[in-house]
């Protein structure tokens, strides 16, 4: 069957493919290294950014708001687990900080 499609001037792939041993067999296409549109890259880079710059200012309002609670607490003489609060606030501090270099390690 594959034949009689070559053969019968089949339009399309098997048309367009040259015969084995003619003009052009043994060539293999080198396709070209991929890269995004310019405007979908700086609209990709102003966008990561931006999420980058949010991580940080959350990061830095979780440290604050940690810190006055935990100033709070021993000024009334309780005892709370803010601790535990402030090492997960810096826990993802140092993921969000982290994340490029991460991502970039190891793609």
């Amino acid at each position: 069957m594959l034949t009689s499609l070559y053969s019968s001037g089949a339009t399309g792939f098997l048309a367009e493919t040259p015969a084995p041993g003619g003009a052009g067999a043994g060539v293999v296409p080198q396709p070209t290294a991929p890269t995004a549109p310019p405007e979908l890259a700086n609209l990709v880079g102003t966008a990561l950014n931006l999420v980058a710059w949010a991580g940080t200012a959350a990061g830095v309002a979780g440290v604050l708001i940690t810190g006055t609670m935990m100033a709070i607490s021993h000024k009334r003489g309780e005892s709370s687990e803010h601790m535990s609060r402030l090492g997960m606030v810096l826990g993802g501090c140092i993921l969000v900080a982290t994340a490029g270099p991460l991502v970039q390690f190891f793609f």
